[in-house]
């Protein structure tokens, strides 16, 4: 009902001479106003044309204004459908008969026409005032929806970034969740693969305690998991003393060789202390490092409820070689990675290596640091 005028009212009256009236009234009054001539028939308009009041009479045959008023009171669609009961019996009696049966207001017959607009202009106020409470009801009981939706989702999301920041650096896990997934699919691309892993590591867990052992990984992982977030890297995994870690992918990065390089320098300076406040305690750790680029798998592996990034390929496999060649301090690199830092990186090239798993000796470098700046 967007206005007074514009309501629907059903009249329902036996008598047909007084159906033309009251129609002809309201319609004059610009109402848009049907009839029904019994209470099965009033009900089966308002059933399939809700009015917005209904005029009913009380004395009908087969079924009365007070029998309508109660099945209209009975339905949850209909129980607040403004009734105005109209009547040329006694108006005490039908009253209280009318009240009992769920009426709203009451007419004596025969209508006093300013009466009757009166009482009908009444009703359809509280009308549209209960429509107005019912839809910011339903608006309301929508939102909630809404926003429990959205709740959840969001909570969704946030424990679906919190498990990949575990091995992508957080703008990447945020774009991720953000509509990148396809980011993880089964591809093939050019990597640049770091390895790094602790020397003297079985001796140390031999003699320390397993109290020191946890708190010496857990300083060695926080230091070097920090280096590698700040370096764009992607971390494929932690293994014990070890760590595998790739660049240009899942998102591209300029000069992933350098990049690596540069993280794996950083990494080299930061264990520096560590190692200092160990052999203190009497144990000789260092940390060994292999750097090799090539093409790789990579995608998205595990199980419902448990997955990883993982890059499988060669390249992974000889950045592990040379790890295991790496002395203390160490960086050793392939050719192709020596080939894109050689103009930034200093290095020794080293006799070729003969590796586990390759067939021919492998040619080794390994970097020393970073040019300095020389003036002209």
């Amino acid at each position: 009902m967007n206005d007074s005028t514009s309501a629907k009212i059903l009249v329902v009256d036996d008598t047909p001479a007084n159906v033309k009236l009251l129609v002809d009234v309201l319609g004059m009054s610009g109402y848009n106003a049907s009839a029904a001539t019994n209470g099965s028939d009033a009900l089966a308009s308002i059933a399939t044309d809700p009015p917005d009041l209904v005029l009913l009479d009380i004395m009908m045959p087969g079924m009365s204004g007070y029998e309508v008023c109660e099945r209209l009171r009975a339905e949850p669609a209909t129980a607040l459908l403004p009734v105005v009961l109209c009547t040329s019996l006694d108006p005490t009696e039908e009253r209280i008969k009318g009240i009992e049966a769920g009426a709203d207001d009451f007419i004596t017959k025969p209508i006093n026409r300013p009466e009757l607009m009166a009482r009908v202009k009444s009703l359809l106020r509280i009308k549209q005032l209960q429509d107005e409470v019912r839809s910011q009801s339903e608006q309301l009981a929508q939102w909630n929806q809404d926003l429990e939706a959205r709740v959840e989702a969001q909570v969704t999301q946030l424990d679906r970034l919190s498990r990949l920041k575990g091995f992508f650096s957080p703008p990447l896990a945020e774009a991720i969740v953000a509509g990148g997934e396809e980011l993880l699919q089964t591809h093939r691309r050019e990597i640049s693969v770091v390895f790094i892993d602790l020397r003297g590591f079985t001796t140390f867990t031999d003699s320390a305690e397993p109290e020191e052992v946890m708190d010496m990984l857990k300083t060695y992982h926080e230091q070097m998991g920090q280096l590698v977030l700040a370096h764009d890297g992607t971390l494929e995994r932690f293994a014990g003393d070890s760590l595998m870690v790739f660049f240009n992918d899942p998102m591209p990065v300029d000069d992933p060789a350098m990049k690596a390089v540069h993280m794996a320098l950083a990494m080299q300076a930061a264990f520096l202390p560590l190692a200092e406040h160990w052999q203190k305690q009497g144990f000789e750790l260092g940390l060994g490092c292999g750097i090799a680029q090539g093409y790789a798998t990579l995608g998205l592996i595990g199980f419902e409820g448990r997955r990883d990034y993982a890059a499988i390929g060669n390249v992974t496999n000889l950045a592990a070689r040379l790890c295991g060649e790496a002395d203390s301090g160490q960086i050793l690199v392939d050719r192709k990675i020596m080939a894109n830092v050689e103009s930034e990186a200093d290095a020794e090239s080293l006799a070729p290596l003969s590796l586990k798993g390759f067939a021919q000796p492998v040619p080794t470098f390994s970097i020393t640091g970073l040019k300095t700046q020389r003036t002209p």
